[in-house]
């Protein structure tokens, strides 16, 4: 996800409406369809456009296979919080073969403790000291992938860095040494810990390469037995990184795999010179409704009619992070509400089963142009073992743009197409056909149906086209659109949540619902607290990372109901830092990821000095009213926040602190906690409640 982008692409209005003049109704379209008549009756003045399938002269590029980002940030935040059995239906959706999206590749984001674009996820490596392989989720979404298959392929790439690997600097390659330990710890973490083998290993996402540490990485890695670990490089855009390696031979030799992000389908000469394996290695990222899957169905096949793409990655996985936060419902599904259950199964799930359920990972392309006469792509490919996948994609422009690149205006028209098997595919006699037409019009779509087998006859088949139809054609029988029952209904964030963190062993090291948009907060065993304050939640980054996005200056964390106007927030606080440590809690808050350096309002603070503050903003500017109120470090106390209609209200261990500020800029957000800045400091017995 690049920083820089921040907006959801704008949905255009209605298309044109459908060409008249073709005398059969849509009844009669999908009938020619189902039987792959070559002799049915064309519109006037239309010839049936010829498309040849042949392996005889030899196989196209090796097909590498479709896959989805977890992370970059804190993307599957909410899903690990979902009851069973929606948390699971979910992961089977994603990744149980021949069920849904059957995804053949996961990214993973190696968690940094920095801002990566809807969250921070945890590092392994908080401190140079320290390692721990059990932070986060990655962990255990890469374990649920593998689970359900195990032939899936896993891919790592950090967006941030620990502050300590900068020695003082905003950069990780300054000691290169430093940074390739780091990342090597990882990979080798996987498997001690896990037992997850790692199959490629990326650079520093969308930011600047460092040819040294790329060898060096390269290097490290053999010495550590790690030489199936293939690199990707540079996970930005086709340049420079394809300049370099052609004048850099060593680099040239070391680098598997071009990764380019958001490429439009488009690549350039100096990345095909080098004979790599090109991948789109992030797309999409488009809102999952019905444009948004004809976005998804049209990269998926002109990555690579267009710009020789073996591989297209999705950003992101699955939108299980607060809707409001930055790119919100830009997953291939809709996980982000565990209070209640409710998931949705989104169009882009069904229209990656197109390919994914019918290839697999070294299955080849063939050598066809790709380019449909009217409009739109087909791709087919095999196995080299008698098996075929044709896959037929019609997306119209205003139905199909992605959220970047801009797209360039196309015109695609209902046409009818014949495919001609000659080589090894001569002999096939049936071919079983996927169908999903995307409803515009009608609001109504057909995803991912199975319909009857086309009869080929004598090696030729037709198919009469409509806009904005996918179709897949394949000899392989397996395929099925995986269903279970309805999950429960949508509701809003609890109106009355409390957490005390009192949890021995907690599954995971983040507390359920809070959404990390600086720092780090874990669940923390606090064992010199013979009290009541034995098990907290603790902010524990304590040096500024090396950052991808704009952190903020203060560690805040996120929960509840972006709606929620009148709350009473109330939560207990210990300041660790001594002199000018400090911590808040907040209400109103309004923004996050990428842009929560501009959050905006109320938050009520108490310093280590004895002071408190109350602000209209997390950097503290915007003060709207100050005092001294005995607070001291390394001493419990409790904070209470009243929000009610323009008024609000605060009060210190049960005792009225400060009144009457008067609310102007924000009329309703998150909850929140957070440190002055990059502080060790705790908290416990969060309650809020919503009215």
């Amino acid at each position: 996800m690049d920083a820089a982008g921040g907006r959801r692409v704008r949905r255009p209005g209605p298309g044109p409406p459908r060409r008249a003049g073709a005398p059969c109704g849509r009844v009669l379209l999908w009938g020619w369809a189902l039987l792959g008549c070559a002799w049915c009756p064309r519109p006037p003045g239309a010839a049936a456009a010829g498309y040849a399938l042949d392996d005889s002269g030899g196989l196209g590029s090796e097909f590498d296979g479709i896959g989805a980002v977890s992370g970059g940030g804190a993307t599957s935040r909410l899903l690990v919080n979902y009851p069973e059995p929606y948390r699971s239906q979910i992961l089977d959706y994603l990744f149980m073969p021949n069920f849904g999206a059957s995804l053949h590749i996961l990214k993973v984001e190696i968690g940094g403790d920095g801002q990566s674009t809807d969250g921070t996820e945890p590092s392994h490596m908080h401190y140079e000291n320290d390692e721990n392989y059990f932070r986060g989720y990655e962990w255990w979404l890469m374990k649920e992938a593998k689970k359900r298959n195990p032939n899936i392929k896993l891919i790592g790439l950090p967006w941030a860095f620990p502050g300590w690997i900068g020695r003082g600097q905003n950069w990780p390659y300054n000691h290169p040494d430093v940074t390739v330990y780091y990342i090597v710890s990882w990979i080798l973490g996987a498997k001690q810990y896990h037992n997850l083998d790692i199959d490629y290993i990326g650079i520093w996402n969308e930011r600047s390469f460092n040819r040294k540490y790329i060898k060096l990485l390269r290097y490290t890695m053999d010495k550590r037995g790690l030489q199936r670990v293939r690199i990707i490089a540079s996970d930005n855009m086709w340049e420079p990184i394809s300049f370099f390696m052609m004048v850099d031979s060593e680099l040239h030799k070391v680098v598997d795999i071009i990764g380019a992000h958001y490429p439009g389908t488009k690549t350039v000469a100096s990345a095909l010179a080098t004979q790599k394996k090109l991948w789109a290695s992030e797309d999409y990222s488009t809102f999952n409704d019905e444009v948004g899957a004809g976005c998804w169905a049209r990269i998926l096949n002109q990555n690579y009619v267009n710009g020789n793409m073996t591989s297209t990655i999705a950003w992101n996985l699955v939108a299980s992070y607060y809707e409001v936060l930055p790119f919100g419902r830009d997953g291939l599904m809709t996980a982000q509400e565990p209070w209640s259950g409710y998931y949705a199964v989104e169009g882009p799930i069904w229209i990656t089963a197109h390919t994914t359920q019918f290839t697999h990972p070294g299955w080849h392309y063939l050598q066809v142009d790709g380019h449909l006469k009217d409009g739109g792509s087909y791709v087919a490919l095999t196995d080299g073992l008698g098996n075929l996948t044709i896959i037929i994609e019609t997306m119209t422009y205003r139905h199909s743009q992605c959220i970047r690149p801009p797209l360039l205006p196309f015109i695609v028209s209902p046409q009818k197409a014949t495919f001609y098997l000659k080589g090894s595919f001569h002999k096939v006699k049936n071919l079983k056909m996927w169908y999903t037409k995307l409803g515009f019009k009608s609001a109504n779509s057909t995803l991912f149906h199975p319909l009857p087998p086309v009869k080929v006859h004598e090696g030729m088949f037709s198919l009469n086209l409509d806009v904005d139809e996918v179709y897949t054609l394949t000899t392989i029988m397996t395929g099925r659109k995986g269903t279970y029952p309805d999950p429960p209904q949508s509701k809003p964030f609890p109106s009355n949540y409390k957490d005390d963190f009192n949890i021995c062993n907690p599954p995971f090291s983040e507390a359920p619902y809070f959404a990390d948009q600086t720092g780090v907060f874990e669940y923390f065993v606090n064992t010199s607290d013979p009290g009541d304050h034995i098990f907290t939640l603790r902010q524990v980054v304590v040096q500024r990372p090396i950052t991808w996005s704009s952190d903020a200056d203060q560690a805040i964390s996120i929960i509840g109901g972006f709606k929620w106007v009148n709350v009473t927030i109330t939560c207990d606080v210990y300041i660790e830092r001594l002199g000018n440590g400090g911590v808040f809690i907040a209400g109103r808050v309004n923004n996050g990821g990428i842009y929560v350096r501009r959050s905006k309002g109320l938050f009520f603070w108490v310093f280590a000095d004895g002071t408190y503050r109350v602000t209209g903003d997390l950097a503290g500017e915007e003060v709207l009213m100050k005092g001294m109120s005995g607070v001291r470090a390394r001493v419990w106390h409790t904070l209470t926040l009243n929000l009610k209609g323009s008024s609000a209200s605060g009060l210190l261990n049960g005792y009225p602190l400060w009144e009457n500020v008067t609310l102007s800029e924000t009329s309703h957000g998150w909850a929140a906690i957070g440190t002055r800045s990059f502080e060790f400091a705790q908290f416990d017995n969060f309650h809020v409640e919503a009215s």
